[in-house]
């Protein structure tokens, strides 16, 4: 697809297009938002050492985006803790470092016991150990000193899996932090963004209903095979 000339403002942090505000369906699919995305990155940071894939779902995002910004590219494997009676909405997360971060009043709020909340955490580490091997061999995570790290994924609802992702890349040393999605929900993304240097978010929206696939005129889920497809194209 052809992109378009953005129209980028900066407020504090965070990064957004205002031609985009609040709006549905703006993207045709992930890899159309990943080059509108890679667009911004260019003119934001111009560069960077290391671009960190969410997957599944941004990895087709973030191929564009590494490669406009001239960056190696990777996996970093978070997985949301899923509450137990709908497994598409999450309470926390964990990082690969076997981090756990869990919104307790969240968890107080839904009545999850203590089983509850222990069984979902065993469950995505386990996942993120398994994904780990599937995806990246079973390859450890370096270190990041004196880096700059772009974290891509294909939206942010609750901002769970990326802000355990952003604090996992901070504990390994980076030295900058970006985080570039294509939408993400207002609330989340300001309180993602002080954990970054800069959050480039081109479809901001708000309200008390969000689903990253209203962004996205074509949208599907995507499988490990998915993945290691993009990324052999790629590479």
């Amino acid at each position: 697809q052809e992109v378009r000339a953005l129209r980028l403002v900066r407020t504090g942090r965070v990064l957004y297009d205002e031609e985009l505000l609040g709006l549905m369906g703006v993207f045709e699919d992930r890899g159309h938002a990943g080059a509108l995305l890679a667009e911004a990155c260019v003119q934001a940071i111009r560069s960077a050492d290391l671009v960190y894939a969410i997957p599944r779902g941004g990895v087709p995002v973030a191929v564009p985006v590494a490669g406009a910004l001239g960056a190696e590219l990777d996996l970093l494997i978070c997985r949301k803790l899923l509450i137990p009676w709908n497994r598409e909405a999450g309470f926390g997360a964990v990082s690969p470092d076997g981090h756990v971060y869990v919104d307790q009043r969240l968890a107080r709020a839904l009545g999850l016991t203590r089983e509850e909340v222990r069984e979902a955490i065993d469950e995505q580490l386990r996942e993120v150990a398994q994904r780990n091997e599937r995806l990246r061999g079973g390859r450890g995570y370096p270190r990041l000193d004196g880096k700059r790290v772009v974290l891509v994924d294909d939206g942010i609802a609750a901002g769970y899996t990326m802000g355990a992702a952003a604090k996992f890349v901070r504990a390994r040393g980076a030295s900058e932090l970006v985080i570039a999605v294509p939408t993400g929900h207002l609330e989340a993304v300001l309180r993602l963004a002080e954990l970054a240097d800069l959050l480039i978010c081109l479809n901001l929206r708000s309200g008390p209903v969000f689903a990253v696939a209203d962004a996205y005129r074509r949208w599907r889920d995507l499988t490990d095979e998915d993945v290691l497809r993009a990324l052999k194209r790629a590479r």
